[in-house]
């Protein structure tokens, strides 16, 4: 069982020392990069560790665009040596809770980018309810969920 937590000065370094597969970072920015955008907006956003007990196995980070408004999924990743083992589709399910208790402000609707080449990330999405919307920029395609008011549990 995963379990997400804010990316703090305690944690920050365990997020930079995560790794990708080989190839994969054409898919995903690395969390150093991603930390920079959270210091940014950071009025806006929440980088999050993801852990498995005390051991940090991936990253994500979870922004609030107040323009459309919708919430957006960035850099979500697991580190090479613990991918395969469904700690990405449990991160996912995390996330949309986290979402749905809506911390930055009142949107059902959730978006992500994915690249078209990364199949595995297309499935467990597209697995767990986003559906692609007809948007590319480039590479990336955009997918969208819709989620219910915010729920208890």
């Amino acid at each position: 069982m995963i379990e997400l937590k804010p990316i703090t000065e305690d944690n920050f370094i365990d997020a930079f020392n995560l790794k990708l597969a080989p190839g994969q970072d054409k898919f995903v920015s690395h969390p150093i990069r991603s930390l920079a955008q959270a210091y940014v907006y950071r009025n806006q956003c929440c980088p999050f560790g993801i852990y498995v007990g005390s051991k940090m196995v991936g990253y994500v980070m979870v922004i609030y665009d107040y323009d459309i408004p919708e919430y957006d999924i960035w850099h979500m990743m697991i580190d090479e040596t613990m991918q395969g083992r469904g700690y990405g589709g449990e991160a996912l399910k995390s996330v949309i809770n986290y979402i749905k208790t809506k911390p930055f402000g009142d949107s059902n609707r959730v978006a992500l980018t994915c690249n078209k080449d990364n199949i595995e990330a297309l499935r467990l999405y597209e697995k767990n309810g986003f559906v692609r919307t007809g948007v590319e920029d480039d590479d990336e395609i955009e997918l969208v969920l819709m989620i219910n008011q915010k729920q208890k549990g």
